[in-house]
């Protein structure tokens, strides 16, 4: 009998290991042992063991009209429950709810969801159901924390006929929605007159909905006005919101320490030294006795990371001896300060082209940049080395020098050039993409060039030693600097140079370029740009070859070569020209992460010193565009509508970023 008994006090624990605790509270206690016992004939070893209730999982019921003939056997019923399934879900009742967007709600519900994880892979009916239950949690989890507390979630699992896809239901009760009857924020009166935007910069009030999103977005905008409004060291508590089911209100309150408003003092230099306390000064915003502001610590930060010499950085405001003033303390940690990079292309007009540059970053320190570079092609060729040295006495100022020797073979002239030149410069970038910008720079060249005599198609060569000092300054009202869809930009760029050649002579080369940016749908945005030029004060023959303008190619009129645009010598070769006029028209239709760019273009050079826009070049085309974090790739295929003799009938350009 001793093994039967064994068993017996084996299933009668797995039977009260079930019950619930309520249930077991709710039992009269057993005050005597023996009758606890079970009876004699229970211990007969040839008596069957009793049923165990709550051991085992139910089957959901799936009976839906159709699915099943009267008197259909279990067994049948079981077979179907084992088989795999595809399931189908959808959410009842929360549309309309205040302060609810169901395409939100379904959108965070299915980042949680084990039937949208489980989705369209096939599932037994129980693993359906499972799911199913598992979800009315989430879905109640996500009400609450749109402020429905008493939010009641059932699901309903049932079969299709003909083996078709189960339908899963999850309809929401959702109840009265709760309400904050108080919002209590202790501590801000210490901030004096900085109290009242403090107060609004949390903007949960008594009657607001009591909803977890809006005082997570509240609590950290307090804390981001905080910095703003110079409280560097305040604390701000733990949120305590106190529900009342009986009135379905909640109670807010808050506790923060602001600990008086400071003023920066010195930045300190912690760990390995990348750069001076006094160049970090330059990089910052901000300067000693300045009001402490946390937005420009971020400004900081992120200056600091774009000079390309810093991986990681550590800012800390730290309490000086003076009070109410508060250090920052830097600690950088190096990138790596060397690259290596090359590249290949082909272009048409403009042949086989190689290149490869080696750069130091921080070789003339701090942030002076050395670049050596070498190209290879079959109408170029180059050495050259450049210095660009970063917030240079100021923050971003950019100081410039260089020293280029080059051969350029093209249809208009070839020419032998050494140039060393250099300047300061204020240029715009991805990270701070600034409305104004601005360069000065002086350059001397001494170039040996050849070409032809236009009226004959007499080879000659002449020798250029030009000295010229070049200024551009420019406007830019774009919402982004490489794929812009509204506003527009305008810059202007004057050269005077002096030019000895057979006598000395001066002459000035300008240039202006705008263009405009207008979203016309949500996914179509029309593009439009102009281009002038003129160069005065001397003639177009006495101006050396690789000074004059020239047109035609994918950053001029798509459709023609390079160059290709103008007037010709006798050999049909361009000569270039005094002054440009040019425009181009897209539109620019996206869909999703590509599209398709429909362009016309024109442009002509003349040999006056102002254009007199006739006889104007046109091209047309169609271009292709994959967007990327860092930009557009674009494509674009065009042909001149008037060609002449000697223009391709189709031109390719590849680049990155838009045309214009």
């Amino acid at each position: 009998m001793q093994p039967v008994f064994a068993c017996r006090l084996l299933a009668a624990a797995l039977v009260l290991s079930r019950v619930p605790a309520a249930a077991l509270a709710q039992e009269a206690p057993v005050s005597d042992p023996v009758a606890a016992l079970p009876p004699a004939a229970a211990l007969d070893p040839a008596s069957p063991l009793e049923p165990l209730p709550g051991l085992g999982v139910d089957w959901p019921d799936l009976a839906a009209p159709g699915d099943a003939a009267p008197g259909q056997a279990a067994g049948a019923a079981s077979y179907e429950a084992d088989a795999t399934r595809r399931y189908r879900f959808a959410i009842e009742g929360v549309e309309g709810l205040e302060g609810v967007d169901p395409a939100a709600l379904r959108l965070r519900f299915d980042q949680v969801s084990a039937l949208a994880a489980g989705q369209g892979k096939p599932a037994n009916v129980a693993q359906i159901d499972r799911r199913a239950r598992e979800d009315e949690d989430g879905l109640r989890d996500l009400l609450r924390a749109y402020g429905y507390y008493d939010a009641v979630v059932t699901a309903r699992v049932e079969a299709t006929a003909g083996g078709g896809p189960i339908h899963v239901t999850l309809g929401a009760e959702a109840g009265p929605v709760y309400r904050f009857a108080s919002v209590d924020l202790t501590g801000l009166d210490a901030a004096g007159d900085k109290a009242p935007a403090l107060r609004r910069a949390y903007p949960i009030a008594a009657n607001e909905i009591v909803s977890a999103d809006k005082v997570t977005a509240a609590d950290a905008a307090l804390r981001t006005a905080l910095g703003r409004e110079g409280f560097a060291f305040a604390k701000v508590g733990e949120t305590r919101i106190v529900v009342d089911h009986d009135s379905h209100t909640a109670t807010l309150a808050l506790n923060v320490a602001t600990d008086g408003a400071q003023r920066f003092g010195a930045i300190q230099v912690r760990g390995r030294q990348l750069f001076t306390a006094r160049h970090l000064g330059r990089i910052a915003r901000f300067a000693p006795g300045d009001p402490y502001d946390a937005a420009m610590l971020e400004d900081f930060r992120r200056a600091l990371i774009q000079t390309g010499l810093v991986s990681s950085v550590e800012l800390k405001p730290v309490p000086a001896a003076t009070p109410g003033v508060v250090d920052i303390a830097v600690r950088l940690e190096r990138a790596p300060r060397r690259t290596v990079a090359g590249e290949v292309g082909y272009g048409t007009g403009e042949g086989v082209r190689a290149e490869i540059s080696w750069q130091h970053r921080n070789l003339i320190k701090p942030e002076g940049a050395v670049t050596f570079r070498a190209v290879a092609g079959t109408q170029e060729q180059l050495l050259g080395a450049a210095l660009r040295r970063s917030n240079y006495k100021a923050r971003d100022r950019v100081l410039t020098a260089q020293i280029v020797a080059s051969h350029t073979n093209r249809d208009a002239y070839d020419a032998r050039t050494f140039t060393v030149g250099g300047g300061i410069e204020r240029q715009t970038n991805i990270i701070w993409q600034k409305k104004w910008t601005w360069s000065i720079g002086g350059e001397l060249t001494a170039s040996d060039e050849r070409d032809v005599i236009a009226a004959t198609g007499t080879p000659r060569r002449r020798t250029f030693f030009i000295a010229a000092l070049p200024g551009t300054l420019a406007y830019d009202g774009t919402d982004d600097l490489l794929n812009p869809t509204r506003g527009y930009r305008l810059s202007g760029r004057l050269s005077p140079e002096a030019s000895l050649q057979n006598g000395a002579f001066g002459y000035a080369r300008a240039q202006i370029d705008g263009s405009a940016y207008l979203p016309v749908t949500g996914r179509t945005v029309v593009a439009g740009r102009i281009r002038l030029g003129t160069i005065a004060g001397a003639s177009r023959d006495r101006i050396a070859p690789s000074r004059r303008f020239y047109s035609g190619g994918g950053g001029s009129v798509r459709g023609y070569g390079y160059q290709r645009i103008g007037p010709r010598d006798v050999d049909n070769d361009p000569i270039g020209g005094r002054s440009l006029a040019e425009f181009a028209v897209e539109a620019r239709v996206r869909f999703g992460d590509f599209g398709v760019v429909p362009f016309l273009d024109g442009g002509n050079l003349y040999t006056d010193a102002l254009p007199r826009f006739t006889g104007l070049r046109y091209g047309a085309g169609i271009g292709a565009r994959y967007y990327t974090n860092f930009g557009p790739i674009r494509v674009d295929v065009g042909t001149p509508l008037n060609r002449r003799p000697g223009d391709s009938r189709i031109a390719v350009y590849v680049s990155l970023g838009q045309a214009f």
